[in-house]
């Protein structure tokens, strides 16, 4: 029997159940479409993690008071306590090193801000006119914070869009003023719109000089000190370097925590990655369970064709001859049923993308490689079963029925 005959016999007998084939094409369709769809969702989450945190800066150094033990917790989830806070002298101290290029202090808290009998919550970001550089942040009106000593509590501040746009109903910001709480700033700058950047609006914030930020919420503490390198290749030596300085400064104590962007990124992609997998891997599930109808299906439909397979018998088909024929078929229903899955995959996905535009939806290569080769593997060795029944038919018997 030729590789030719094994095929359209095979085709053959798909076409004439067209009910059992379609049942058997949508069960590993789905499984098949559940491991693209999912995988894109893990994927759209690690990539938007990522953009969230290059949208920070580049070759970022942070600094959190604190000291991190090694407990198994991601770099950016140190929360240890700490009885010496971080101040500006220990920002300015940094400055020293020469691997660091620019330097923000942070202080991050919400108040009440007034204007004309206008009042509502904002949030807060004390910090010095280098953070704008930091964080490549593009001015839409004025100027940003002026670049003066971190000790100087200028009455100046800057909005962000939203508040420029609510607050202020000329719609003109620059000139006004502000207040916050019992003090008062002049608006000197707007931001352009920035939208939500890891989990601070910046459309709604209002930056202000580090030392009136700590005068508003009498606190003499920093929130963290935002280092930016020379470059990516001095990222290590800057951190080394910040360390060294700011332990010194606390009596040889380390009790601070230093990381560096692309280790809080190593975290998260990781995590997100294992995620991913952890997400194809329950798709998978449904996989076998195709592969498993597909066996029971097949079950009946040998001892429905038991006619026919005693005539091929009859004509001088071996067993081997048989449980290929048999095994073709259901490789072809796992085949079809993989490429109509990965058509209905891209459909839903490109729906996702439609829906929420923000994210990236798009399944990695491995998963639409993995997900054929596991239907095509499930058809195979579910569909054994059958073929070997249906081999193993005597022809006499077979031809009668029984």
């Amino acid at each position: 029997m030729r590789p030719m005959d094994i095929n359209l016999f095979a085709g053959g007998a798909l076409s004439r159940a067209p009910a059992r084939t379609f049942a058997m094409l949508l069960a590993t369709a789905i499984g098949v479409a559940a491991v693209l769809v999912l995988t894109s969702l893990g994927e759209a989450a690690r990539t938007f993690v990522t953009k969230e945190f290059r949208s920070l800066g580049t070759n970022l150094i942070i600094v959190l008071p604190g000291r991190s033990e090694t407990s198994g917790a991601g770099p950016g989830m140190a929360l240890a306590e700490t009885n010496r806070d971080l101040t500006l002298d220990d920002a300015r101290a940094t400055r020293r090193s020469p691997h660091v290029d620019l330097v923000a202090p942070v202080v991050v808290g919400a108040a009440a801000a007034n204007v004309s009998g206008r009042e509502r919550e904002v949030t807060i970001l004390g910090t010095t006119g280098e953070f704008k550089n930091i964080r490549k942040w593009r001015m839409a009106a004025g100027e940003f914070l002026p670049d003066v000593d971190m000790d100087r509590a200028a009455p100046v501040c800057v909005v962000g869009d939203t508040i420029a746009k609510e607050m202020f109903v000329t719609g003109q910001p620059i000139g006004e003023w502000l207040r916050i709480g019992d003090r008062r700033c002049r608006v000197t700058g707007v931001l352009e719109p920035q939208g939500t950047s890891i989990m601070l609006d910046v459309d709604e914030t209002v930056i202000v000089p580090v030392v009136s930020a700590q005068a508003i919420f009498d606190s003499p503490g920093l929130f963290r000190i935002i280092l930016q390198a020379v470059s990516r290749d001095r990222i290590d030596a800057a951190k080394q370097d910040v360390r060294r300085i700011i332990t010194a400064r606390h009596y040889g104590e380390e009790d601070i925590t230093v990381i560096t962007q692309d280790a809080v990124l190593s975290t998260f992609d990781g995590i997100l990655r294992t995620l991913t997998l952890a997400l194809a891997g329950i798709a998978g599930v449904s996989l076998i369970v195709a592969g498993v109808l597909i066996m029971n299906v097949m079950l009946v439909a040998v001892s429905q064709r038991t006619g026919e397979i005693g005539l091929l018998k009859a004509l001088g088909a071996t067993r081997q001859q048989v449980l290929v024929l048999f095994v073709t078929e259901a490789l072809f229903l796992a085949t079809l049923g993989g490429i109509v899955g990965i058509c209905l995959g891209y459909v839903l996905i490109a729906g996702m993308g439609l829906a929420y535009s923000e994210l990236s939806f798009t399944p990695p290569l491995w998963a639409t490689m993995g997900a054929m080769l596991t239907a095509m593997a499930c058809g195979v060795l579910f569909g054994i079963l059958p073929a070997r029944r249906a081999a193993a038919m005597d022809p006499i018997r077979a031809l009668q029925n029984r």
